[in-house]
């Protein structure tokens, strides 16, 4: 498999409710609770690119550009961008969609770096030969 390959098949979509739970005092989304969203679709993207033990070592930036009200849907997009000897990049945004009409936007990006882990916890190569 190529590496362009590898980075499409591991592109990662997961859809979410955002329900009051979840939301502050001003009934938008809690930053620390999208940032867990986050790293677990970039996880998730960084494990299936490289099917081994995958640990997040950085979030490098988060850009909040727009707040998540409750009772929105939001789309997480993970996507590979950068692939090192032991360590890859994985960039994840967040997409807000109205629940009762076709209204999309981006309202947060980021990236995360993970490192790959041998068995001895170690780091080793993201792409076995």
């Amino acid at each position: 498999m190529t590496l362009e390959e590898r980075i499409k098949n591991s592109e990662t979509r997961i859809f979410k409710a955002v329900f009051p739970n979840t939301t502050n005092h001003y009934d938008t989304l809690f930053g620390g609770t999208a940032m867990h969203m986050m790293d677990e679709v970039a996880f998730i993207t960084a494990t299936r690119f490289s099917r081994q033990i995958m640990v997040t070592v950085s979030s490098d930036k988060i850009d909040f550009t727009k707040p998540i009200p409750a009772g929105t849907i939001v789309e997480l997009i993970g996507k590979v961008t950068h692939v090192g000897n032991k360590s890859l990049k994985v960039s994840v945004e967040i997409y807000i969609e109205e629940m009762y009409s076709d209204v999309r936007y981006q309202a947060i990006n980021g990236e995360f770096t993970f490192v790959a882990l041998d068995k001895d916890k170690k780091p080793t190569k993201v792409i076995k030969e």
